[in-house]
């Protein structure tokens, strides 16, 4: 069992530090062209440049706004017709093999579409995030909300509670661990939905900032833009795990994980 002590932390830095020592001599001793892989020690500068002059802070703000956008109304559809699925057999008869055929869709083909019924600006990626994100977590919901035990929905039934009382002390409670699992790939793919948004086509984002960079030959500022992506993307995703944490302390499983995840397992 590995414990999170100072000595496995500065082994951590280590470790990353001597992987950028490799790339960098790598690089150099091989003449591997700037245009087609570029030195950290470039990317870095990169990095503090386009952070100081304001421009990475712009298009990030941009995208992270689209991200939060689209996770937001992605989550909501994802509620809505998950619930509806889940406790309604005739929901699911008319509604469900449509939502099997647009989850078929490839996502990242309907982006052009997005873009030309909404525009270049914020919406066309708001929903091509929502979009993205809205099936998985759909899934886990319809999963979870029947994975209630139904002696105990029958046990419920035979006490005269209602169909509110069932789903909220029973079948949503049952329903958190897929829950939670759903949002945390719903949020890393809202973010994923809203670069491929900007891609092709936008005024502001990250996205768009990379395809800039991408025919001026900047190949240190898109590998700086990549890194900040990267750093965004886990930001995300430990948001989702703190909450996670918060909502499923009485989750046995829930309870271990976050023993090891203490000791930095």
């Amino acid at each position: 069992m590995i414990r999170n002590s100072p000595r496995n932390m500065a082994l951590r830095v280590l470790l990353l530090v001597a992987t950028l020592l490799a790339w960098e001599a790598l690089v150099r001793l091989l003449g591997v062209p700037a245009y087609l892989v570029p030195t950290p020690s470039s990317m870095i500068v990169a990095l503090y440049r386009g952070v100081a002059s304001g421009v990475y802070v712009q298009h990030l703000w941009v995208t992270l706004s689209e991200t939060m956008l689209g996770f937001l109304f992605g989550c909501l559809l994802a509620f809505t017709l998950g619930i509806s699925v889940a406790l309604s057999r005739r929901v699911e008869y008319f509604l469900y093999p449509f939502i099997v055929m647009f989850q078929a869709l490839p996502k990242v083909a309907l982006a052009p579409l997005f873009l030309i019924w909404f525009g270049l600006g914020l919406a066309s990626k708001v929903a091509q995030a929502s979009f993205t994100a809205f099936f998985p977590l759909m899934v886990n919901i319809i999963a979870g909300l029947r994975s209630a035990d139904e002696d105990r929905v029958n046990l419920m039934r035979s006490l005269d509670a209602s169909q509110f009382q069932i789903f909220a002390m029973l079948r949503l409670p049952s329903a958190l661990p897929f829950i939670m699992a759903g949002l945390e790939v719903a949020m890393t793919l809202s973010l994923i939905g809203a670069i491929v948004a900007e891609f092709v086509g936008a005024q502001a984002g990250l996205g768009m900032l990379m395809q800039s960079m991408n025919f001026t030959m900047d190949v240190a500022g898109q590998f700086s833009v990549l890194l900040i992506l990267s750093v965004l993307g886990l930001a995300l995703n430990t948001g989702i795990v703190l909450i996670r944490n918060r909502v499923l302390f009485w989750d046995p499983s829930q309870k271990s994980n976050s023993g090891q995840a203490g000791r930095g397992i």
